[in-house]
């Protein structure tokens, strides 16, 4: 697969051209997991910043997912057999999978947000395995996904699995653990080297001590224990003084507010314009990253200011951003099922999840403290294989449970009619309709599409009904028509990207 260098040299002044179809789908591939043709149809003729201003709005009101009724439970709820605990925790946390994968599809940028930090604030459920800690994490994830990133890296260093999982319930202050303090400048706000010295990290793993109190029962909350705090002066940036949780937090947005601004722009223009920031060929990444770092420092680490200058600039909708991204495992499935409007269940998601896995992105479970790396990493030979054959199963069993679903997809996505009435009666307007929606900018060449447009037309090649002109999609077998061009269209290179 084609590597695209980064030559995007538009501003971040903002968009004022009306939408066209393909900005818009770019608009809501990259702010959510895509979106449906009727979706895109209301958005064409928008301005960004008007619709920019309403995604940001429901973002930021959405509700988070309800406590369930075990979010709040230790070990003293559970069965005393170890085997028959282990498949109720297995179950409650199948059941939160669910929640969390139907609200990425119901809550565009708010859950893509959450997403995006859960693959930045790094934990595993694998090392915890606490169902109450899971639902707080994730809680933790929602409610600061859009709000302030201060706030934000001061509440998730005190979530029971980031303690859990970074030793912070294991560091006494006669005993410092420097593990979180370490994550906590080169992975969560400053990056790796980039200005704090291992006497910062010795110093700043002291003032985070105490957190150790983990009551009677396992997976009890995590709290405070002043017994278990080191009170000698901490030295942290050049600052002097018996420094808590909270004045380092102060400390660290004080001291190095533009550091942390650059690492974290950076990381959102990669994630959402573009995987390669530094390469300057013609374009100006570094200026717009460097922009971005400032609207976050003058908004006191608001993240909403941030995100909707850049989703209302020019830079965002040049045309070199669009279908630069390789899809993730879950960009994959989800874009896949908002963009046709298919009707999934429980089952449906439980096969996404699992499919997800085998591709490299495990749901609440990143390989390490680094995160998944993104971008190609998602293609090797493995995956890639996975990827024709997982989707090949999926669409098998969409079209099993419903195949009227895909002719109604095949007339909607046309939006066209011929002069009698029905539907449009050329194979290749509809294929190509077809190959539009769920595609950033089409395929590449045009033996592409010929090669598409026959699989398209495959069950009825051996009639007249083309060149008679009596075909449309109202007839039998039109769902095949599609079923068999989308199973083809996911083994191409452009399926795989947003």
């Amino acid at each position: 697969m084609e590597y695209f260098i980064n030559c995007n040299s538009s501003p971040l002044a903002e968009y004022n051209t009306p939408m066209d179809k393909t900005r818009a789908e770019h608009l809501y591939r990259r702010l959510g997991f895509s979106a449906s043709i009727q979706t895109i149809n209301a958005a064409v003729g928008e301005t960004a910043g008007n619709l920019v201003n309403t995604l940001v709005n429901q973002a930021l009101a959405a509700p988070v997912i309800p406590a369930p009724e075990w979010a709040d439970w230790t070990n003293a709820n559970y069965p005393e057999d170890d085997d028959l605990a282990r498949q109720i925790r297995r179950a409650q946390q199948e059941e939160f999978k669910l929640s969390y994968i139907n609200s990425l599809l119901d809550n565009n940028l708010r859950d893509r947000m959450s997403f995006f930090w859960s693959n930045h604030f790094v934990t595993e459920l694998d090392v915890y395995n606490c169902s109450s800690f899971l639902y707080y994490y994730i809680n933790c994830l929602q409610r600061n996904a859009l709000g302030n990133f201060r706030t934000f890296v001061s509440e998730i260093g005190l979530t029971s699995a980031m303690l859990y999982y970074l030793d912070g319930v294991r560091n006494r202050g006669s005993n410092p653990n420097e593990n979180y303090a370490r994550e906590l400048y080169e992975l969560f706000t400053l990056g790796e080297g980039n200005g704090y010295t291992e006497d910062d990290i010795i110093e700043t793993a002291k003032s985070l001590s105490g957190y150790t109190e983990r009551g009677e029962e396992g997976c009890t909350q995590v709290t405070f224990n002043p017994e278990n705090f080191n009170t000698d002066n901490k030295t942290i940036f050049g600052q002097t003084g018996n420094w808590g949780y909270d004045e380092t937090i102060d400390i660290l947005f004080t001291q190095k507010a533009d550091l942390i601004a650059g690492f974290i722009c950076k990381k959102l223009y990669e994630f959402f314009v573009h995987p390669d920031s530094t390469n300057d060929e013609g374009g100006n990444a570094p200026d717009i990253i460097a922009g971005m770092a400032q609207r976050m420092v003058s908004s006191n680490f608001e993240i909403a200011p941030v995100l909707s200058e850049l989703f209302k600039s020019q830079h965002f909708f040049d045309e070199t951003a669009i279908g630069v991204i390789i899809k993730s495992p879950y960009d994959l499935y989800l874009n896949f099922f908002k963009e046709t409007g298919f009707t999934y269940n429980d089952s449906n998601l439980l096969f996404v999840d699992g499919s997800t896995e085998l591709l490299g992105q495990e749901l609440f479970d990143p390989f390490d403290v680094a995160g998944w790396q993104r971008d190609r990493q998602w293609i090797n030979t493995n995956f890639i294989i996975g990827r024709w054959l997982s989707m090949e199963e999926l669409l098998g069993n969409l079209h099993n449970a419903n195949n009227e679903q895909f002719r109604i997809f095949g007339i909607e996505a046309t939006n066209a009619t011929g002069a009698n009435g029905n539907t449009e009666n050329d194979p290749e307007v509809v294929a190509r309709a077809i190959i539009e929606k769920i595609t950033p900018k089409g395929l590449l060449e045009d033996s592409q599409y010929d090669a598409a447009i026959t699989v398209f037309r495959e069950p009825f090649e051996d009639t007249n009904m083309f060149e008679s002109g009596s075909w449309n999609m109202t007839l039998e077998n039109t769902d095949v028509q599609v079923y068999l061009l989308l199973l083809h269209l996911s083994r191409q290179p452009e399926f795989q990207l947003k």
